[in-house]
């Protein structure tokens, strides 16, 4: 294999095959880590912006001490580490689908890895976000119907476009309603979107949540020489 390009690992899932792999981006002359979902790309450390912004601006509605935060979708790591930065949370379930994405943090296969596994404040549970947020059992096997101070999703591409068709029924009103029985009062839910705003789920969110707007994340993409927009939703409960 190139040392320009590496495959690191393959995996068969119910939903395609899984693929991580590392190459050089020699335009930019820097090493790039990228998730591929069969042909689709679903994640690469050239665009971490909006994945970090989703921590800070979800946490960043937010006071006191000690909270409690679930991210809904491991991907690279970069949301789980920046809700790590903050030194006011107190623990951090990260929710992935897809055993591979776990098994290459804990084995070190990926940059941010050791850093979310050494942290005793991060747990990783293996489930499908989906399903376990709109469950009454909720989030965590060992602390049935628990709530929390924030949860931060960057699963889907957006609201409208679904990695599986399985998790549309989330993003609806009866789906959104009983998910947020799991946050705490005053409690946010944050959510990343690849598109630009959607007014429609925004005003879903606010028809269930007190609080709703959505927050552009505009970067520069220097593969094409351009700013891009992204969106993270913010919805808080009453």
């Amino acid at each position: 294999m190139s040392k320009y390009f590496e495959e690191l690992d393959y995996r068969p899932t119910p939903i395609g095959a899984l693929t991580l792999r590392r190459r050089r981006e020699f335009s930019l002359g820097v090493e790039v880590i990228e998730i591929k979902l069969g042909e689709e790309h679903l994640m690469s450390s050239l665009f971490t912006a909006s994945e970090i912004a989703l921590a800070k601006l979800g946490l960043g509605e937010l006071h006191g001490h000690d909270l409690d935060v679930v991210v809904g979708g491991l991907g690279l790591g970069y949301t789980a580490q920046a809700v790590l930065e903050s030194d006011a949370v107190g623990s951090l379930l990260v929710v992935e689908a897809l055993e591979a994405v776990i098994d290459w943090h804990e084995t070190g296969l990926l940059p941010l890895g050791p850093g979310l596994v050494n942290d005793t404040r991060c747990a990783f549970v293996l489930g499908d976000f989906f399903k376990l947020a709109t469950s009454s059992a909720g989030l965590d096997a060992k602390t049935p119907a628990r709530q929390f101070d924030a949860i931060l999703v960057d699963i889907d591409h957006s609201p409208e476009f679904f990695l599986s068709p399985e998790n549309a029924a989330f993003y609806q009103p009866e789906g959104l309603s009983k998910f947020a029985r799991h946050l705490k009062p005053r409690g946010v839910f944050g959510l990343w979107s690849n598109e630009l705003p959607d007014e429609t789920f925004t005003a879903r969110l606010a028809d269930v949540f007190s609080e709703a707007r959505a927050e552009r994340v505009t970067f520069d993409n220097p593969l094409q020489d351009r700013e891009f927009t992204q969106t993270v939703y913010l919805a808080q409960k009453a």
